[in-house]
């Protein structure tokens, strides 16, 4: 590449950078995922448009394994765990026997509808069975759904990734005529990709964490890029050996990004941010592979095999996976209709066209049709399948993002957090917080103005904290300050009021401490109420006539 070649390619590219940017503010009003404006971004800046010639498949299927490879890391830094910890066991099956029993009927559906041969029907198949991770974060997030939902969702498209590529690599060689073993060794060569894939993955992201949060680096930058060289360096790994380098880096990231990292708000930022940026160029670069005068031949026959998936595919595949664990109906049919695909289907499209195998490129063409057609279909009427399924979730989530900043030396960090408008931490004063030992809220930002608090402080809606807490009861202050947040002041006696894994973190303090006695309006001078500070019920104590009240005795001291 020559500087003038340089220069023009840092002209368009942030041209193109920004015009998808902009994308993305038409797609949240919409409903519809950005990924349909990048391909059709792609498509105007190619042979269609303004003439730019690409034909690379091969180059398209790494750069697009690459841009896979950041999408779930993206996807597992950003994904709570507790969110989708009921949900890992059927979300596991549903993205294996669920994807094998999809590929089955797909396949067979492409066979007999299309009227292609097997191992092409059933590589047509594998392509469209595995749903998209990058259209189910950007969709189902902005869908007020129930937790256990949106978690088997989010792990699905997590974990299936990994099968599909190893059943697609199978079919391509057999396709292409170079397969040397039987079904056999590839069920084994399957299932040791996926077990050893998850080892690694759960290993090094272990290991990450334990390392990052032992040192301190010197600039909060170095925390991404440390976290990105683990999750990265575990798919390297993994795929050095002939394991699942997918299934490796989403679960090396979910264990990161669940750790409880310094500056995890930052991480999650520079994660979301290279995310976009991966998301951006994958889908622009299938847009510039994709044939514009190609692709009307192939819409009807995408839309028959879509039909199959949708239907008949995408139901079995749920009902032969989640019904073992109580999953109801109605469950399952949204399962069934938020089964989104987008990049991942037409990235695995060209394996075989990069491998040469005969009519790979009508293939192509259907598999790009069907992710336009059906994500327009699918996407924006979630909301609504949502709600006449009666599995909407209007409660409004209420959390509170915490920023931690470690102390290198002293054994101590300092924990930065926002009061949201929904947060219930409003009107709560310090001490009722019940913050662990040694923790203390040290300073308040409100309203451009420092604010050094004292116990009676009350926080209010967008007062930023800053909390130093011993390293030591870190988890246990933000999980006290999440479930203050979530639940009020009286958080820690109603378990339901709580997040998961914020319940009854600090334990109540013995009534005899921290005792405050206020007069109550309307009760007789010799009755007294008694509120216990760290959120206990209220007492009303009746003394007897002539009984002297604890403030009694405390002026009478005072005045002496």
């Amino acid at each position: 590449m020559t500087i003038e070649q340089l220069n023009l390619a840092l002209l368009a590219g942030p041209a193109v950078l920004l015009a998808a940017v902009a994308a993305v503010r038409l797609s949240t009003g919409t409903g519809l995922p950005s990924l349909l404006l990048y391909l059709a971004l792609g498509l105007v800046i190619g042979e269609g448009g303004f003439g730019l010639q690409f034909e690379d498949a091969e180059l398209t299927s790494v750069l697009g394994y690459a841009a896979l490879v950041l999408i779930l890391a993206e996807g597992g830094l950003t994904t709570r765990w507790a969110t989708i910890k009921p949900s890992v066991a059927p979300a596991a099956l549903l993205a294996t026997v669920g994807t094998c029993v999809s590929v089955a009927i797909a396949g067979t559906g492409a066979h007999f509808v299309l009227s292609l041969d097997w191992p092409l029907a059933l590589l047509l198949g594998a392509a469209i069975s595995s749903t998209d991770a990058a259209a189910v974060f950007s969709v189902l997030r902005r869908v007020p759904l129930p937790p256990r939902l949106v978690g088997m969702l989010e792990a699905e498209s997590g974990f299936n990734d990994a099968p599909v590529v190893i059943i697609v690599i199978a079919l391509t060689e057999v396709a292409h005529g170079s397969a040397e073993h039987g079904i056999g060794y590839l069920l084994y060569e399957a299932g040791f990709e996926l077990i050893v894939g998850t080892a690694m993955g759960l290993g090094i992201g272990w290991l990450g964490a334990f390392a990052l949060r032992r040192v301190a680096l010197p600039s909060s930058g170095l925390y991404p890029i440390a976290v990105f060289a683990f999750a990265i360096g575990s798919y390297g790994a993994a795929a050095s050996i002939h394991a699942s380098g997918f299934i490796a880096v989403y679960l090396c990231s979910l264990v990161i990004g669940n750790s409880q990292l310094p500056h995890g708000v930052a991480v999650r930022g520079f994660a979301e941010g290279l995310g976009w940026i991966a998301q951006i160029g994958l889908f622009v670069m299938l847009g510039l592979l994709a044939s514009p005068e190609r692709l009307p031949a192939q819409a009807g026959p995408a839309f028959l095999i879509g039909l199959v998936l949708l239907l008949v595919a995408r139901p079995l595949s749920v009902l032969a996976s989640v019904s073992w664990f109580g999953v109801s109906l109605r469950e399952q049919a949204f399962l069934s209709w938020a089964g989104l695909r987008g990049a991942v289907p037409v990235v695995l499209a060209t394996v075989p066209v990069a491998q040469g195998v005969e009519n790979s490129r009508q293939l192509f063409d259907i598999v790009f049709c069907l992710v336009l057609i059906f994500t327009v279909v699918q996407a924006p009427t979630l909301p609504w399948v949502a709600k006449r399924l009666g599995l909407s979730d209007d409660t409004p989530t209420i959390g509170l993002e915490v920023e931690s900043v470690p102390l290198g030396a002293q054994g101590a960090d300092v924990l930065e957090c926002k009061v949201s408008k929904e947060s219930r931490l409003h009107g709560v004063e310090i001490f009722e917080l019940r913050l662990p030992p040694g923790a203390n809220v040290t300073l308040i930002l409100r309203d451009g103005e420092a604010i050094v608090p004292d116990n009676r402080t009350a926080l209010r809606r967008g007062d930023d904290l800053i909390v130093v807490t011993p390293a030591a009861v870190r988890a246990a202050t933000e999980n006290r300050l999440k479930a203050v947040s979530a639940g009020g002041k009286l958080s820690g006696w109603h378990d339901r009021d709580q997040p998961d894994g914020a319940r009854r973190t600090v334990p109540a303090a013995p009534p005899s401490r921290a005792l405050v006695t206020k007069t109550r309006p309307g009760l007789p001078p010799e009755a007294t109420f008694s509120g216990v500070p760290w959120g206990g019920r209220a007492l009303v104590r009746r003394l007897r006539p002539g009984a002297r009240r604890p403030d009694q005795d405390a002026r009478r001291r005072r005045s002496s």
